[in-house]
């Protein structure tokens, strides 16, 4: 049975991690597209944060050679970016194993998500086996700072909540914390947006973000189909 791993990839020359931390409110997840060639076309996820600081990062990124914003639904945006230097390029003053790098596209594994964050990379895949996941990790170990956060067999289950983004983890403890969810309720939309220092549109979309997931991994598993 294959495993799932959560895990960090602490190196702030991969892509984009400059661009999270020039927009540390934003929530940046990147999808890589690997035919085009040495240099793999980005598609990038953005939630949260300031679109105008967003994208003033992505124009001033030393690895971005172009970017357009390609769709918007409310506060979510996609953008997709074309990177100004190959991967080798760009890691490879900062890595001692680029055929190793290279190697590792080889796996026996999918990398599912890929969140950037302002140290690096936080990354969710599955493997194959054990030791597809001890090449994949020896090799950052090496090379990176890594740190595993979830390590499971497919198909175990996780604790609610898991696949949250931290800031709709945040938004809803600030919201249960001021009451928000109480009967009859003690705080508004807007008292919980003060709190965060975003909009209450913001607020509203994070919150219902995050109970939508909550609800697909707890109750709505549970519902039988409905009719055609």
């Amino acid at each position: 049975m294959g495993l799932v791993a959560e895990f960090d990839i602490g190196c702030q020359a991969l892509p984009l991690a400059g661009v999270a931390a020039s927009a540390p409110d934003a929530t940046l997840v990147l999808e890589m597209q690997y035919n085009h060639g040495n240099r793999p076309l980005f598609l990038v996820t953005v939630q949260d944060g300031s679109q105008s600081n967003v994208e003033a990062a992505l124009s001033e990124a030393y690895d971005v050679g172009e970017w357009t914003l390609v769709g918007q639904a409310g506060e979510t945006r996609r953008y997709q970016v074309f990177p100004a230097l190959s991967l080798e390029e760009q890691l490879g003053e900062h890595l001692d194993d680029l055929a190793g790098l290279e190697a590792l596209a080889t796996a026996d594994a999918i990398i599912q998500r890929i969140d950037v964050i302002p140290a690096g990379w936080r990354q969710t895949g599955w493997f194959a086996d054990r030791d597809a996941f001890s090449k994949f990790s020896s090799f950052w170990q090496r090379n990176a700072d890594f740190r595993l956060h979830r390590l499971t067999r497919d198909g175990e289950s996780e604790p609610p909540g898991d696949g949250l983004t931290d800031r709709q983890h945040e938004a809803l403890r600030i919201a249960y914390e001021l009451g928000y969810f109480a009967i009859p309720r003690q705080a508004s939309l807007e008292d919980v947006a003060a709190e965060l220092d975003i909009s209450p549109s913001s607020v509203s979309e994070r919150l219902r973000r995050a109970q939508t997931h909550l609800i697909e991994e707890t109750v709505a598993t549970t519902w039988p189909p409905l009719p055609n």
